[in-house]
């Protein structure tokens, strides 16, 4: 993998060859990466795995039409070959009034800020395994567990360059450190599997091994012996590492190009209450050791904190420079960018701010109705807004948790389930969107 100043050059050096060979215009990226993973199962070694990978994309503009292509080889004759051939796609290529680079006013200038995403910490595979073993070990030691899937650790490190031809070059690196156990609880048909895991930008943010693995063979075991709940509507209530799948289909729907496309649920609803008034969902960039922290988007802007939703309203577009000139509006920060493409939209550090009642106080008043810790299928329909998803979890009787459910459907459409939505107040951060336990009332519900 290059270093930082040797993976802009590259992008610089390639920007070049394209002006030689006839672009008007263009941009190029280099994506590295490297990492190194260990799993071992029922406390032996299971699998060792170490890669590599860099490569490299221009995308090119030749009278009003674009061309993208990629290469793993960074050699300066491959080059050559790449800004050649991306010159002679875009001559063929129909023109689109809509592309081209973010306007040169908006791009970053002076240094990148430095995030502090990079960890220097290096774990040999000796070290990975011992982290993996740990895990696994706690799960397995939890009464009820009696197989395992495996305990894992990996460590890697990724680099992103951006040069454009009118005057953007930048790079940043960012490192990753994860510890995981999956096991299984229970015998024969009642066998119940469930995991946990956390993910940190330095080695010494992760939560001890013991901790993960704890929480791997505890939530196994709470799952053994599921029953049916009946059909019909009723309050659910979902555990923080769904719940952010939520926030996830409302990111989605805020796309610019699905706006353009008018292929969104949120259609023509810009700057609307879509949520009771104390809820605020954040977007930041700029998070130190930030999981989604980037410095500058994929087009070469600046990034920055924003609100997505403020007391309730949604406050806009996430847009590239291509979206937005659809939408006669300006870019907003929001680019990513592969090594073949061109941009497109996402988020960063997003987190659904807590409410005030502890997630007991939340299923206080809750006679019966259902809390749900899995979510199975893609049954969410990014165009209407309907929402059915397959789940487990449990049932809430009197305001309690009482046992673990299996099979059943939540179903409703997310614009009535955003505006009935709560939050609790246990937030906790470390998934790139965060939320903490949300309850939405009315929901339907099919099981016997």
């Amino acid at each position: 993998m290059l270093s930082l100043a040797d993976a802009r050059e590259r992008c610089e050096a390639l920007i070049q060859r394209a002006r030689r060979a006839g672009a008007e215009a263009g941009d190029a990226v280099y994506v590295g990466s490297a990492s190194e993973s260990v799993s071992v199962r029922l406390g032996a070694l299971e699998d060792v795995e170490r890669s590599e990978s860099e490569s490299v994309g221009l995308r090119v503009f030749v009278g009003g039409a674009s061309a993208s292509i990629g290469s793993t080889d960074l050699g300066d004759a491959a080059l050559d070959e790449l800004a050649s051939r991306a010159v002679a796609m875009a001559r063929l290529a129909p023109a689109d009034k809509f592309a081209g680079l973010a306007a040169e006013e908006l791009l970053l200038r002076g240094e990148a800020l430095d995030l502090d995403l990079d960890d220097a910490t290096e774990r040999s595979p000796a070290e990975l395994r011992r982290l993996a073993e740990e895990a696994e070990d706690a799960a397995r030691a939890i009464p009820g567990v009696t197989n395992s899937e495996g305990g894992g650790a990996s460590a890697g490190r990724g680099l992103f360059a951006l040069a454009t031809s009118h005057g953007f070059s930048g790079a940043y690196a960012a490192s990753s450190h994860s510890v995981s156990a999956s096991v299984v609880a229970g015998e024969g048909s009642t066998m119940q599997r469930d995991y946990s895991w956390r993910s940190t930008r330095h080695a010494a943010d992760l939560p001890s091994p013991d901790v993960i693995g704890r929480e791997a063979g505890e939530r196994a075991v709470r799952r053994l012996n599921p029953g049916r709940v009946k059909s019909g509507p009723m309050p659910v209530v979902f555990d923080p590492r769904v719940a952010n799948s939520l926030v996830g289909h409302l990111i989605g729907a805020m796309s610019g190009a699905s706006i353009a496309r008018r292929a969104s649920f949120l259609l023509d609803r810009d700057g609307q209450k879509l949520f009771d008034s104390a809820i605020t969902i954040t977007d930041n960039p700029l998070v130190q050791r930030g999981m989604r922290s980037r410095p500058f988007d994929g087009e070469g802007l600046p990034t920055g904190p924003r609100k997505l939703v403020d007391a309730g309203h949604i406050t806009g577009w996430l847009m590239d420079a291509a979206a937005a000139r659809q939408l006669d509006a300006m870019p907003t920060g929001h680019a990513s960018r592969g090594s073949s493409g061109a941009p497109h939209v996402t988020s960063s550090n997003v987190v659904l701010q807590p409410g005030s009642l502890t997630p007991a106080e939340l299923m206080a008043d809750i006679a019966d109705g259902v809390y749900v810790t899995e979510l199975i299928g893609h049954g969410v329909n990014s165009v209407t807004g309907d929402y059915s998803r397959g789940a487990s979890g449990f049932r809430i009787v009197n305001g309690e948790l009482a046992g673990p459910i299996a099979e059943f459907t939540v179903a409703g459409h997310l614009i009535e389930m955003f505006a009935a939505l709560t939050p609790a107040n246990d937030l906790e951060i470390y998934r790139g969107i965060d939320s903490p336990t949300l309850r939405v009332d009315g929901m339907s519900i099919a099981g016997d």
